[in-house]
């Protein structure tokens, strides 16, 4: 899982299926956003919180990306505290993709 810095170790098994989707979308960015999303607010999020964000994932990559990065309408039923969080969170693509390619930012 690359760019993983969150230790599941530590998560129950919910958690842990969850983390592992995040960093496995489908669309690298995608990786990114929920990935990063979740290494940062995983351990806090309420069961409440987590059984949103598990229907949120359950949305196709292509429409969550026109949704977050705004080119398409968020849709009333998505119209939530979490997802307004997950969209506004900005992940570091450039670290991301030095990383990645083996170079020092």
């Amino acid at each position: 899982m690359t760019g993983v810095t969150l230790s599941s170790a530590d998560l129950d098994p919910r958690r842990r299926r969850i983390l592992f989707r995040c960093w496995h979308r489908g669309i690298r960015e995608m990786d990114l956003v929920f990935g990063q999303f979740a290494d940062a607010h995983l351990p806090t999020l309420s069961e409440a919180e987590l059984d949103e964000f598990e229907v949120i994932m359950d949305e196709e990559d292509n429409d969550l990306a026109r949704w977050i990065l705004g080119t398409l309408p968020v849709p009333e039923r998505l119209m939530t505290p979490l997802f307004s969080r997950i969209a506004s969170y900005k992940p570091d693509f450039e670290e991301m993709t030095a990383a990645t390619l083996g170079k020092a930012v």
